[in-house]
């Protein structure tokens, strides 16, 4: 196959790569609110608990202990995606199908739905790092297009919020539902010094995940876009889990690190979306094609001279032809969004202790895949 010969050529190729890796962003939040079947074994402890709210005539009486908040559990919501063995929607599921287990304990499902219709209330995170530098135009390109999605150019209840991380972190826009506002914002991004991801996810939950709505009434998601390495967070991955599950926020990430070489940081994005019910996406793993076309950077061959180099590889150019099924999928996803499943229960346990509740959902029908929200805090708030 001969190669482009013209900048015309190189032009349609980024398009292509900016146009894919939008189509892997929009997935992700397609399903949001959702997670894969995990076993017992697989669990996560649970974080530690916030301190429960206390009335100050009560902390007076007994300064040297905290009472239970004697308040109900309201209604909890479950947003569920059921896919089948090929990743689509599987549509002709009845309440009586799915089983919901809170702690280990079975609850009486008492609302079912086949569509959700919360409005997303997402974090777009970008990394700025100078190991970022000669990806983010590339990135940029892709985030653009993604806000765009899911935004419907202004027509909806969505609303992004973009953050930027590198050795610190920075609200570049707050929430809006302006894809114009967002994308000038996104264009005018600058890499910058080191990284640090465990803080970055801290400073989204806490400055804007936790006012951001009732989890009763949107859906809290964080899009991240990064290697996966961290080097400068004051915070630890654990912290970074305990506040987005206090906070109710699925971590959608996606992996940016070139394929060829084997990436620490990309089991860390599993870990991280995998416990907080969100996704990892890696599309720069796969390579379909020659070294010639797919721009793979292989050992030995990283130097400025290098053909890879001079292919552009380490921009992700070439990416294009590893992203069609996720294009494909989206369309898939796109066209079933009325089909995804919302249970509710009221717990057995229904006093507000503060403690983090796991939830668990299965059903009996072979070969298929459930996605779901790992659990709440059971707070006043």
């Amino acid at each position: 196959m001969g190669m482009a010969s013209s900048g015309e050529g190189r032009n349609e190729k980024k398009w292509r790569s900016g146009r894919a890796i939008a189509a892997a962003l929009a997935i992700i939040a397609v399903v949001a609110g959702s997670r894969t079947v995990r076993t017992p074994a697989q669990q996560a402890p649970a974080p530690a608990a916030p301190t429960a709210q206390v009335d100050p005539a009560h902390q007076a009486e007994s300064p040297d202990k905290v009472p239970t908040i004697r308040a109900n559990v309201q209604l909890v919501n479950v947003p569920v995606t059921a896919l089948n063995k090929r990743g689509m929607p599987v549509i002709d599921l009845n309440m009586e199908d799915f089983r919901v287990f809170e702690d280990g304990v079975e609850q009486k499902i008492s609302h079912f739905d086949r569509e959700t219709r919360m409005p997303l209330r997402v974090g777009l995170l970008l990394e700025t790092s100078n190991s970022a530098r000669s990806r983010l135009q590339y990135e940029k390109e892709a985030a653009d297009e993604f806000v765009y999605v899911v935004l419907r150019n202004g027509n909806t209840k969505n609303e992004i919020f973009l953050q930027t991380f590198d050795a610190s972190s920075s609200i570049i826009q707050d929430f809006t539902n302006d894809p114009d506002l967002l994308n000038e914002k996104i264009q005018n991004l600058k890499s910058g010094g080191g990284k640090a991801l465990y803080d970055a996810i801290y400073y989204a939950c806490h400055e804007k995940m936790r006012s951001a709505g009732s989890p009763e009434e949107v859906r809290r998601v964080l899009i991240i876009l990064s290697d996966g390495l961290d080097v400068q967070s004051q915070h630890t991955l654990d912290q970074a889990v305990s506040i987005s599950r206090m906070t109710e926020t699925m971590v959608y990430t996606i992996g940016t690190a070139a394929y060829g070489f084997t990436n620490p940081g990309d089991k860390l994005l599993e870990d991280i979306s995998a416990e907080t019910g969100g996704y990892a996406a890696f599309p720069l793993r796969a390579a379909p094609g020659t070294d010639m076309e797919t721009g793979y950077l292989s050992h030995g061959q990283v130097g400025e001279t290098s053909q890879n180099k001079g292919l552009g590889a380490d921009t992700g150019r070439f990416s294009a032809e590893r992203l069609v099924n996720l294009a494909d999928a989206l369309q898939a996803i796109g066209r079933n969004l009325d089909e995804q499943y919302e249970l509710g229960y009221r717990p057995q346990k229904d006093v507000l202790d503060g403690t983090y509740r796991t939830i668990k959902v299965v059903m009996e029908r072979r070969g298929i895949t459930l996605r779901w929200k790992p659990g709440y805090f059971a707070t006043p708030q």
